[in-house]
């Protein structure tokens, strides 16, 4: 992501915070793993969608209509000895010269200085909550300054939840954050194809899942969640991590994987045969599926509702239910009983973006969302029947299937960001039977 992209978020929501505030945004913190090792640094998703700035222990601040200067950014100072054993910094210059901040100060000095920018504003738009010990420093600067307002200090009155305007911001994608997630999708199709080209009877579960992620991080990107990779009845478990079963000739495979490449994230299902070929109820249930995850995608144009995609794939499933048996009764007072409940039991899709799971709300007021340009949400309806379940008919019972695609909402047709990855049963087969 170019730098200008930064900037231009950083102005659009100084303009919606008004000439009298202030916006404070803390780094996330590291994580550690287990003794001295620590997760691998991922930075905060608002954090990163203002600055770009990939480092921890930084403060980022704006402070709209400031004469000398609207963005200031702390950070650790350079340091050559701890460079040596961790990496290089940006620094002070850096922060201005790559990250485009107006000053960089050391985060050492951050008591002495940002109490100085709060002083003359009156709202501080703030996330409370995620980070307790920097909630704690914040509001001590605060009661600092009103404590001193019986001398005429000028002092915040208001706390603003910062998150509701970052995240309706992040909710509209821009083009180049489209062009990200186009590659994201990219490299999570070429990483299912992958797997499906080694996926046969006698492979184990995490065999696969270490396809898919050697294909993520060839392509210098990471996982954006811990890839499903679920056969036979293990698809049936809707966040089966386990990935320890040999896949069985004719047993389908689940697999829920996507990539996260330049902070952008992509999140894909295929369910296929492991032997190469459908059975009947396997292809019957695929179909229905199938069926609800295209009406679904027709619907996530501008202009509809959130909802109006669900609806449409729960219809399909009700009546394909109807017709295998499952079911029996007038398709309308089924669905409004919700009797398919008990086999899809999950929403049709969610916000995507620099989250797999997207900030965004999904009602104003007590509305679904209108659809509009910019947004971009995952398709996926499913079926599962448990092994046990003895209100399904015997032939079905132990399947389980979701299709899942990206779609980004457009005025016209839904562009399908995953769409090139093969989803038709007969394209399915034809491809297992190409890379046997």
């Amino acid at each position: 992501m170019k730098r200008d992209e930064f900037a231009k978020r950083r102005r659009q929501l100084m303009r919606e915070m008004g000439r009298d505030a202030i916006a404070i945004l803390p780094a996330a913190q590291v994580k550690r793993r287990n003794g001295t090792n620590e997760f691998a640094y991922r930075q905060d998703s608002d954090f990163y969608f203002l600055t770009g700035f990939p480092e921890s222990s930084a403060v980022a601040v704006l402070i709209p209509h400031r004469e000398q200067g609207e963005y200031v950014l702390f950070g650790q100072e350079r340091d050559p000895t701890r460079e040596l054993w961790d990496g290089p910094r940006a620094g002070q210059t850096g922060a201005v010269d790559q990250y485009g901040a107006d000053d960089g100060f050391p985060i050492g000095d951050i008591d002495d200085i940002l109490p100085g920018l709060l002083e003359s504003r009156s709202r501080v738009y703030y996330t409370m909550g995620l980070n307790l010990e920097f909630d704690q420093r914040v509001m001590s600067w605060v009661n600092g300054l009103r404590a001193q307002s019986r001398h005429g200090l000028h002092t915040p009155q208001e706390f603003v939840a910062l998150d509701h305007l970052l995240h309706d911001m992040r909710l509209y994608k821009s083009r180049p954050e489209i062009t990200a997630m186009r590659r994201s999708a990219e490299i999570a199709v070429s990483a299912h194809l992958r797997a499906m080209r080694m996926a046969r009877p006698g492979v184990m579960e995490y065999e696969v899942a270490a396809e898919i992620v050697h294909e993520f991080q060839r392509q210098q990107a990471d996982i954006a969640y811990q890839p499903i990779v679920g056969g036979g009845a293990n698809a049936c478990v809707l966040h089966y991590r386990d990935n320890t079963q040999m896949l069985r000739d004719g047993d389908l495979l689940l697999i829920d994987a996507g990539c996260e490449h330049d902070y952008y994230a992509s999140d894909i299902t295929r369910t296929f045969p492991v032997g190469g070929r459908f059975s009947g109820p396997q292809r019957a249930l695929y179909e229905v599926v199938l069926e609800a995850q295209l009406a679904a995608i027709k619907a996530c144009v501008a202009g509809h509702h959130w909802n109006d995609p669900h609806d449409a794939a729960v219809r399909a499933i009700t009546r394909g239910l109807i017709d295998l048996g499952f079911l029996k009764g007038k398709l309308p007072k089924l669905v409004r009983e919700g009797a398919y409940r008990p086999w899809f039991m999950h929403r049709t899709g969610h916000w995507i973006g620099m989250d797999v799971h997207d900030v965004g709300d999904y009602k104003v007021g007590d509305a679904w969302r209108v659809l509009e340009p910019g947004m971009v949400m995952t398709v996926e309806p499913g079926l599962y029947v448990p092994p046990n379940d003895k209100s399904a008919p015997k032939s079905f019972r132990g399947i389980g299937i979701r299709i899942e695609d990206d779609v980004a909402v457009t005025r016209a047709s839904p562009d399908v960001l995953t769409g090139a990855l093969v989803k038709e049963p007969d394209a399915i087969e034809r491809y297992l039977a190409e890379a046997a």
